[in-house]
């Protein structure tokens, strides 16, 4: 802190704060000169991003398919409908008979799945496993524990492990372990194998590749094991312990509890017995909760071992992409909703629907067509070889009853187009760039249907006429920005000017201090005048119609009124003339391609000049990605700056040196007052 004017009475701190205003003056010219360079450089890249805008539409119009749409005609929509893709050519086609409609392979089960007691579709399978009419031991149950783990492979081996428990270990493990890599499946084998397709799965969780798995792989894992073991962590004394899985099996479980055993091996397999057969608890075999008689104290070590009854079952869909098989494994707990859910969202490529008012069920390929060989309906016909939807026994052949239904639909399309019987998968493909849809079948004594493919002027239009918007709004902005008045009076505001006025008056300022920053840039206008001439001068080339080499002559004019800046005004029924009467001239006025400019198409040169001009501003103002060594701007502004900073370092030394010169003058007149009061008190004696 400074203090002046002890001596002189003298406003010491406002002096210098004065005499520093006028210092600094040339600092503020700096830092309004920086200030117009960053608001220049902001409007050179508003341009720029105009023009990218535009350059985007430019590219559309360079390809072909913005000249080549396309519209159908369909004598009978009911029976046939098509539309084309720019890639279909001017035609017409004959469907004189559509003899068979493609079908999804569908199967309806044999018979009612409920016995005495209708089942709920809602519950636990094993808890209702008695009421289906099929019976407890049709669903095939099996002992073990459910398990499924991804594995994310840190790096690229064959060789990986699932971590099991200590004391467990896997069973069935070639036919029920599921193996899937990054959502493909690989045949598990019972031995090492150097099938890149292939893994060996071992009893204590290894798997063992036939090929490398890439580092950063997903393996999901499907597996069971012989026992689940839970160590449930209790942290307050409680009764109640909540298995992980429910569907216990009876006489399965064994109760760790700080060292005492305890298991419901007794008679009721619902009550849980200590070393002399004295009942210390419950549990619920559904759900897998543990009543204790007593608490069990805070801290205690738990550690529960059991099976769960599951079951197992595969469904295999021949498709496009070939035979398709998923297997599924079910805990007891799993109602047949949640199981009907599973085979829907997975890539069974089946979707299976239980109807409770009839109690049966129907599986149906997501997918039309026949993949298999013979239609159902075809003499030599088997199931067992031709099926679409092939079905496992135990859960879905016997509980389910798909055994021995008979499968309807999956066949394809048959009709006669042009003469020629052929066949489709689907009731929507795809000829020569033409999409049909056979909507129903109709002989070949009923009249043909017949389906014109031609030009769609109105989309063909629709685009020139957006484009050539799209101009017209490019060069009008362009325009406005080059031809901005210039406020050379509205300089930007300082730090003490600012602080005076009001934020409404601050942005007025600033808005008059932006105006005309690019006005009649010579960049900017020469773009203009070089994208006009694109536009004016014609192509000159031996393979487009003269009748439609230049704008002019396809009905787009530039406007008389030189106020707008050469925009662009279309005639559209001349337009729409040209394109119906030689669509591909018009096609070639904008995309042909020359090895001179003149031989260039309107878009292709036009898009040559964008490019350019977009080049000059990025050298000039750069973009969100440059440096400032990059860009001119960037390069003034570096060197603004460099120059703000020395100035801001001598406006320090200038102070110092005033408050030193200040200082100094006080302490003279502080000298001259001691001596004159010397003095005085010397002629006082």
């Amino acid at each position: 802190m400074r203090i002046g004017g002890l001596a002189s009475g003298m406003d010491i701190d406002t002096l210098v704060k004065d005499l520093m205003k006028a210092e600094r003056m040339p600092l503020d010219k700096l830092k309004q000169k920086k200030q117009i360079l960053e608001w220049q450089r902001d409007d050179y890249r508003s341009m720029n991003s105009l023009l990218l805008s535009f350059r985007n539409e430019v590219f559309n119009m360079k390809l072909t398919s913005s000249y080549r749409a396309r519209s159908t005609t369909s004598t009978d929509d009911t029976r046939v409908t098509a539309t084309a893709t720019s890639a279909a050519s001017a035609s017409s086609y004959s469907i004189s008979e559509v003899s068979q409609l493609a079908s999804a392979a569908t199967k309806v089960n044999t018979g009612t799945l409920s016995g005495a007691t209708k089942i709920d579709a809602s519950k636990g399978l094993y808890e209702t496993r008695n009421d289906f009419s099929a019976g407890e031991a049709a669903f095939q149950w099996k002992q073990g524990n459910v398990a499924s783990k991804t594995i994310s492979a840190t790096s690229t081996t064959k060789n990986f492990s699932l971590d099991l428990k200590a004391g467990t270990q896997l069973i069935n493990a070639t036919s029920d372990t599921v193996v899937k890599v990054n959502g493909e499946a690989y045949k598990v084998v019972s031995a090492p194998t150097t099938n890149a397709k292939e893994v060996y799965v071992k009893n204590d969780g290894t798997l063992e590749f036939g090929a490398d798995i890439q580092s950063g792989s997903s393996i999901k894992v499907d597996y069971y094991t012989d026992f689940k073991i839970d160590e449930p962590t209790i942290s307050t004394a409680t009764k109640e312990i909540q298995l992980t899985k429910g569907s216990v099996v009876g006489g399965s479980l064994s109760l760790d509890v700080g060292g005492t055993i305890y298991t419901n091996t007794g008679a009721d397999p619902t009550q849980l017995i200590d070393g002399s057969s004295t009942v210390v608890g419950t549990i619920d075999l559904n759900t897998g909760k543990i009543t204790m008689n007593n608490d069990i104290a805070a801290n205690t070590a738990v550690k529960a071992t059991y099976k769960q009854n599951y079951f197992t079952f595969d469904v295999t869909s021949h498709t496009s992409k070939g035979a398709v098989t998923e297997k599924f494994g079910v805990q007891g707990t799993e109602s047949l909703n949640t199981v009907i859910g599973r085979i829907n969202n997975s890539n069974a490529g089946v979707t299976a629907f239980y109807d409770s008012f009839s109690d049966k069920m129907t599986l149906t390929r997501k997918e039309t067509g026949n993949y298999r060989g013979l239609d159902s309906s075809d003499a030599g016909f088997s199931a067992a070889a031709d099926d679409e939807i092939v079905t496992s026994a135990g859960f879905l052949n016997d509980v389910l009853k798909f055994g021995g239904a008979v499968e309807k639909g999956g066949e394809n399309a048959v009709f006669t187009v042009n003469g020629l019987t052929t066949e489709r998968s689907t009731n929507s493909f795809e000829m020569s760039g033409v999409t049909f849809t056979l909507k129903k079948t109709f002989a070949a004594t009923d009249p043909a249907v017949s389906v014109s493919v031609g030009n769609d002027t109105n989309k063909v239009f629709d685009k020139i006429k957006a484009f050539v918007e799209k101009y017209n709004e490019t060069i009008g902005k362009i325009q406005e920005k080059i031809s901005e008045d210039r406020y050379r009076t509205y300089q930007p505001l300082t730090d003490d000017e600012r602080e005076s006025l009001s934020d409404k008056e601050v942005e007025m300022w600033e808005e008059k201090a932006k105006s005309g920053l690019l006005r009649r840039d010579s960049m900017l206008s020469s773009g203009l005048s070089s994208m006009r001439l694109d536009f004016n001068n014609q192509v000159s080339d031996a393979t487009i119609d003269p009748k439609y080499n230049q704008l002019a002559t396809i009905g787009i004019k530039t406007s008389s009124n030189y106020l707008e800046g050469g925009k662009l005004i279309i005639d559209e029924a001349k337009l729409k003339a040209a394109i119906q009467d030689n669509p591909e001239a018009v096609e070639k006025l904008f995309t042909n391609s020359g090895t001179t400019d003149s031989q260039k198409g309107l878009a292709v040169r036009l898009y040559d000049t964008v490019n350019e001009i977009m080049d000059k501003v990025k050298q000039r103002a750069g973009n969100s990605f440059s440096t400032t060594q990059q860009y001119l701007i960037g390069r003034n502004l570096t060197s603004i700056d460099k120059r703000i900073d020395s100035f801001e370092d001598k406006l320090v030394r200038v102070e110092d040196r005033y408050w030193r010169q200040f200082t100094a003058m006080e302490k003279a007149i502080q000298k001259s007052n001691e001596q004159a009061m010397y003095l005085m008190q010397q002629f006082s004696m």
